[in-house]
């Protein structure tokens, strides 16, 4: 390590390469600057009072030991592996690479030559932030449970890098910090209203092994500017919110959840403002880098780090591609027939939908499927695999129809009624070879809640009431109510419920029971 303070050049005096500039010079360490542009270099070295130089001259100058990059984030790894190969040490704005090979290379170079490399993640030396970090080891929050972050602006658009890596990789950072792990989910959908290859709105959902819970909300076509973080723990909640005064950066909330005859109810309390040290964050980064050089000591955001951050980084972009991959194939496929899939919603392959289907958000048609024409299929409703359903039909949010189910044409399907395909099913016992066929026939409809028990047949225009649990076989036109349910009348095309005369007050159609629990219509 160097014997006296670290001298630092700046590569890159861009929008944030100027304040590195203005921080490293204010605590006595710039040595000297470098910019593509010569004019822009020229400029900030004038200002500053050191030396310009192009990269290969500074980092052939023995008197210079460190390099902080502020270049373009597709620059970054690059530029980190020949500092390093020239024995400087580095601190390199976020993300450390745009690619996890080249940031694991870029970690081994520094290790394998002993020299500083720190990824500026710059709210993990936020005052408010190690404040909160504090708060949660020391158990105020109790076991955290749940993070969420926003962090939404109008503006500044990229084109070398999407809303993701741009603005995500900070919250991120924290969030791992929070936690002490990685996640073993990570689940992304966005949103590329401006650009087809440039993802504008994201949000990361994030599982980990303990069972712990976050997501990153990231937009740059926001009307107005947060930057805000919400820890949940089981004992209380704390709010860090960047953009209030300094005395309202951190706020704890000890609410609690108490349970009720087996329902939760909120349990408010008063708000506390936690007392937060005022410091500018670049500047404590900084000098957190001087630090680890002189003293030797890891970064709290080291290499490693930050290649932890580009691992979660890389899982949300490919689950965005996936999503991307899954729509554009079925709007590819089907967008001559004015079908429509919500961006949100997975259609596997092979699957056929018929011309003037929509499906919305969150929902999954599986691998098997055919879906007839013109139907609707609401929020988070699962079909398949191998499920056939018929023309304009309507499925409510919330509805799984399961291998073995068909559904007749015109049919209507409550929000959450539920299909079942085995009878007796077991966790841990896979019941696949006795999944039983359960038809629903034309016209049918089944109510909010209900439950149509599998190997069973719905005759059509079936009507089955909210909350019913179908045990049987059911008739034609037959009104269904109860658990189990039982027919409390009869229904007509229309769904109007027939009186003694059997005639559609709607339609006039006419009906005849033609034997003990048989309807016809009379032609």
């Amino acid at each position: 390590m160097s014997g006296s303070e670290p001298r630092v050049a700046v590569l890159g005096c861009g929008y944030w390469g100027r304040n590195l500039v203005r921080v490293f010079d204010q605590i006595g360490a710039l040595a000297a600057v470098s910019d593509p542009d010569p004019n822009t270099a020229e400029q900030v070295s004038t200002a500053h009072g050191v030396i310009a130089r192009s990269v290969d001259e500074l980092l052939a100058d023995d008197s210079i030991d460190s390099v902080a990059i502020a270049a373009p984030a597709a620059k970054h790894a690059q530029l980190a592996r020949f500092c390093i190969a020239a024995g400087k040490h580095v601190f390199v704005e976020k993300p450390l690479a745009l690619d996890v090979a080249e940031a694991e290379e870029v970690c081994a170079a520094a290790e394998d030559a002993e020299r500083v490399l720190m990824v500026g993640h710059l709210l993990q030396y936020h005052p408010a932030f190690l404040r909160l970090k504090e708060l949660v080891r020391e158990g105020a929050l109790g076991h955290l449970e749940y993070v969420y972050s926003n962090r939404l602006n109008l503006g500044r658009f990229r084109r070398e890098e999407n809303i993701l890596w741009s603005f995500a990789p900070h919250d991120l950072s924290m969030i791992l910090s929070l936690f002490g792990s990685e996640p073993n989910h990570v689940h992304a959908v966005g949103g590329w209203p401006m650009h087809r290859d440039i993802a504008d709105v994201t949000t990361t959902h994030l599982g980990f092994p303990g069972g712990e819970r976050a997501h990153v909300f990231v937009s740059w076509l926001h009307p107005f500017k947060e930057q805000k973080l919400v820890a949940v723990g089981e004992g209380g909640m704390a709010v860090f919110d960047d953009r209030l005064p300094w005395e309202s950066k951190l706020v704890l909330y000890p609410h609690q959840v108490d349970w009720r005859e087996g329902l939760p109810e909120p349990v408010a309390a008063d708000a506390q403002a936690v007392p937060v040290k005022e410091a500018e964050p670049l500047e404590q980064e900084c000098r957190h880098f001087l630090d680890s050089i002189t003293t030797g000591a890891t970064p709290r955001t080291d290499g490693r780090e930050g290649l932890r951050v580009l691992r979660v980084l890389a899982a949300a972009e490919a689950s965005l591609a996936a999503q991307r991959s899954a729509t554009a194939v079925i709007r590819a496929r089907t967008e001559d027939s004015g079908v429509f899939v919500h961006e949100s919603a997975y259609v596997d392959e092979p699957s056929e939908i018929g011309a003037g289907t929509k499906i919305w958000h969150f929902s999954h048609v599986l691998a098997g499927s055919k879906i007839g024409s013109e139907c609707t299929l609401g929020q988070n409703v699962v079909i398949g695999p191998n499920v056939s359903i018929g023309d304009r039909c309507r499925i409510q949010n919330n509805v799984s129809v399961y291998d073995g189910v068909t559904l007749g044409s015109d049919v209507f399907c409550g929000p959450s009624c539920v299909f079942t395909n085995v009878l007796n099913p077991r966790a841990a016992v896979s019941r696949k070879d006795e999944f039983r066929q359960t038809h629903v026939g034309r016209g049918a409809t089944i109510g909010a809640n209900a439950t149509i028990v599998c190997g069973h047949d719905l005759g059509e225009h079936a009507f089955i009431a909210a909350g019913a649990v179908v045990t049987d076989d059911v008739p034609a036109f037959a009104l269904m109510a109860g658990v189990p349910a039982r027919r409390i009348g009869w229904m007509s095309h229309d769904g109007e419920r027939l009186g003694d005369d059997l005639v559609c007050p709607r339609s006039g159609r006419r009906y005849q029971e033609v034997e003990p629990g048989r309807l016809e219509e009379i032609t």
